[in-house]
């Protein structure tokens, strides 16, 4: 199932009947997990979190704006955040399965909805902007609501994207968007009458006045404690735990201290995990280290296919070729196997049912290896440039640098050249029962000696791309050969599989 996340931003928290109705017309689109509704009577505003299939995503949003404009008149709200709408930010955020342009594509789809339907202009924002000037939500709602009233419909630079060019009355305009995983974050910094201080924090912290790169940040009057609230816009650029520090020091350069502080909303697990790792000086973290980590996956089987789509789609450079040629080896054994289940322990295919139940046990251990390949070669690239980033101000650390880069390359070429290999197993197998297996499922007998040779050519390019990155490529001259042979190996047997599989398909007709 492919998700999405959506954090609509309403602006309204003291009113838990309003609340409770757009909470609600949100849950009653098909498919809708409400995660979290928190809201905050200070901000007068509350934080909806839901996840949503991407074929309901765009209904689910639009129930909750719709109960919005029909409840909340911002020409009576009041609160210490900035708004411009009863419903004042939607954005959408990507899940396994999901990557940022199906979010921008669900940003458009809604806004369009909104404008028509609902009369309320809306501004697109961060990834689903369509100008540089409206990608920073600060600069989309200045103004706010009541500064809006005069500029829409009179300055040219506030055109929405959708809907009338005038405000909405009681509803006022919304922002809606689509960006990575945003966590809302509140430090503390006493009573009020430090507020002043945490105008300053604020300042020094944002991105916008100087401060870190994916931080947004403001100094606001909060249950009469001062408050620095915060968007960390992209955790694993500028992390939490930067951003508390951060906090702390400019505050205490002001003699005042960070007392507490908050998160809104939800958080990735990565985030909490990686600020405790840090405060308790932990050497080579690693999620890995966590129990329940590791029995979800377990239990779980490891990530969706939909899961792995998405991360190839990601801009992270792993996982990469390399993983997706073993990825899609795995496929074509598993079709083998398929294959061969279909024919052991048919009448008609007795003579060859000791061979097909030995090749099912064969494409089932290749499933295994080549679906651990998926992983060792991410791991593989992730070692490689480990190795660049080494320090080289010396002749003897460049020296060690060189030979660690040298020993990481090698290592990278050694596992798709595996992946190679056991691509080219796959395609003997996909031959076998292209020939020899149940006739009703020789096409997929043919599919799998496809994916087998695809795998295998796409691994032996991962090969030689990183032979080509040694210094002294003689180094890899075996592994060049090797995989050269695989190549014209696996070549050799898919051809093999296409012709039974037409013979097959000849006697059809």
């Amino acid at each position: 199932m492919r998700l999405v996340e959506c954090v609509p931003n309403f602006s309204e928290g003291r009113r838990p009947e309003v609340i409770n109705a757009i909470r609600d017309a949100i849950a009653a689109v098909e498919g809708v997990a409400i995660l979290d509704t928190s809201p905050d009577l200070s901000h007068n505003r509350t934080v909806v979190t839901f996840v949503v299939p991407v074929e309901k995503a765009v209904d689910a949003a639009f129930a909750g704006i719709r109960e919005a404009r029909d409840r909340i008149d911002l020409n009576q709200h009041t609160g210490e955040h900035p708004r411009m709408g009863a419903a004042h930010v939607v954005p959408f955020v990507p899940l396994e399965g999901t990557t940022m342009e199906d979010c921008i594509v669900l940003a458009r789809s809604l806004g369009e909805r909104v404008g028509r339907e609902l009369e309320i202009p809306v501004f697109l924002y961060e990834r689903a902007a369509t100008r540089p000037d409206r990608e920073n939500l600060a600069d989309v709602r200045r103004g706010e609501f009541e500064g809006l009233h005069a500029q829409i419909g009179t300055d040219p630079g506030r055109l929405p994207d959708f809907g009338p060019n005038r405000i909405h009355p009681t509803a006022g305009a919304v922002a809606i968007g689509a960006r990575p995983f945003l966590v809302a974050y509140n430090v503390y910094l006493g009573p009020a009458s430090n507020l002043q201080v945490a105008k300053d924090v604020a300042k020094a912290l944002r991105h916008s006045t100087g401060g870190l790169r994916y931080v947004k940040a403001l100094g606001l009057e909060v249950d009469g404690q001062a408050q620095v609230s915060m968007n960390l816009v992209d955790t694993e650029k500028t992390p939490l735990y930067r951003a508390f520090d951060m906090v702390k020091m400019e505050a205490a350069a002001q003699g005042v201290n960070a007392t507490w502080s908050e998160i809104v909303g939800l958080v990735p697990e990565r985030v909490l995990l990686e600020t405790a790792a840090r405060h308790v000086q932990l050497r080579n973290f690693s999620s890995e280290m966590v129990l329940e980590r590791r029995v979800r996956d377990a239990i779980q089987g490891g990530p969706s296919v939909s899961g792995f789509v998405s991360s190839v789609a990601s801009s992270a450079p792993v996982p990469g070729g390399g993983s997706v040629a073993a990825h899609v080896g795995a496929l074509g054994a598993a079709l083998a196997q398929m294959v061969a289940g279909l024919t052991a322990g048919k009448k008609k295919y007795a003579a060859v049912d000791a061979e097909m139940r030995a090749l099912a046990l064969d494409a089932a251990g290749l499933v295994t290896q080549l679906s651990a390949l998926v992983a060792r070669d991410a791991a593989a690239f992730t070692e490689v440039s480990a190795a660049y980033k080494l320090p080289n101000e010396s002749e003897r650390a460049s020296a060690t640098r060189r030979d660690a880069i040298t020993r990481a390359l090698l290592a990278a070429a050694q596992v798709p050249l595996e992946t190679a290999r056991a691509c080219a197993r796959v395609a003997e197998l996909a031959a076998a029962a292209a020939a020899k297996g149940n006739s009703n499922a020789a096409s997929d007998a043919g599919v799998a000696a496809l994916l087998a040779e695809a795998g295998c050519r796409g691994a032996v390019l991962n090969v030689r791309i990183n032979v080509a990155s040694l210094e002294d490529r003689s180094f890899g001259a075996g592994l060049l050969e090797e995989a050269k042979q695989l190549v014209a190996q696996t070549s050799v047997k898919a051809r093999a599989a296409i012709e039974a599989v037409e013979l097959q398909i000849s006697a059809i007709r």
